[in-house]
């Protein structure tokens, strides 16, 4: 059976997850690196130090046939997450520019990569120049994701969704949003109840197809594994509320 692996600072790339299995059978492997969230407030060298040490350890230590850096901030900022065995995640900024009517896109991603020169490249290769691309700092959303707030604090939760989003979406006639960060489809209930009119597109739809090129279906049945190197119980509990019943297993990475 294929084996996958998949990582993130986190709660995030469940989502990605989720999409995997609906399309493939593989035996799936998930380390949420919790010890090190968010990556999205790290430097270039720690970044580097963290995603190479944690590929190489995946690499020798489990023998994947593919690996999923589940991570918007490394795979921009990094890059080269683009091989047939390595495969990051992008906004997919080429198709919000095909959807949009309104001529404004906005994308959702995290502290570091907003205002970096990477970030910057990819709009000006896949986005139209005709096509207005706002871009946002999304943390404070993500922290929602990744404490566990989105769950039992929906209040709360739509509030700061609002507070951070409204304004912007109205003033800039924005009718397409990317979802950059792999936490954030956990929001698309909140977003669709209260931007109605407004297409959030996953990232996860672009890595399955690029999966599904990679390895055939077949009749196995999958498996989930979920490792972390934080807090066991918390994460546990968190997994649990949205339905996710797999026994977790710690993980560190030296």
């Amino acid at each position: 059976m294929v084996k996958i692996v998949v990582f993130d600072s986190g709660f995030g790339s469940l989502s990605i997850i989720k999409q995997i299995r609906k399309k493939i059978k593989a035996e799936i492997i998930y380390f949420a690196d919790q010890k090190n969230f968010p990556y999205g407030m790290k430097t270039i060298t720690q970044l580097n130090k963290i995603i190479d040490k944690t590929i190489v350890f995946f690499k020798n230590n489990f023998k994947p046939d593919l690996i999923v850096v589940g991570s918007n901030t490394p795979s921009v900022l990094l890059g080269g997450y683009q091989s047939s065995r390595i495969i990051g995640v992008y906004p997919p900024l080429h198709e919000a520019s095909k959807k949009t009517q309104s001529g404004t896109i906005a994308i959702l991603t995290t502290h570091n990569v907003v205002s970096s020169k990477a970030l910057a490249k990819l709009i000006q290769n896949n986005v139209s120049k005709k096509i207005k691309a706002l871009k946002i700092d999304a943390s404070s959303l993500i922290e929602l994701v990744e404490s566990g707030k989105f769950i039992h604090q929906k209040q709360y939760t739509e509030n700061k969704i609002k507070t951070l989003l409204s304004n912007q979406f109205l003033d800039n006639h924005v009718d397409v949003v990317t979802l950059s960060s792999t936490h954030l489809p956990f929001l698309l209930p909140y977003l669709h109840k209260l931007f109605p009119k407004i297409q959030f597109l996953d990232p996860a739809e672009s890595i399955v197809k690029k999966i599904s090129k990679c390895f055939k279906t077949n009749n196995n049945k999958s498996t989930l594994t979920i490792y972390s190197s934080g807090n066991i119980n918390k994460f546990q509990s968190q997994l649990n509320q949205i339905g996710i019943k797999r026994k977790l297993k710690y993980l560190r990475i030296h």
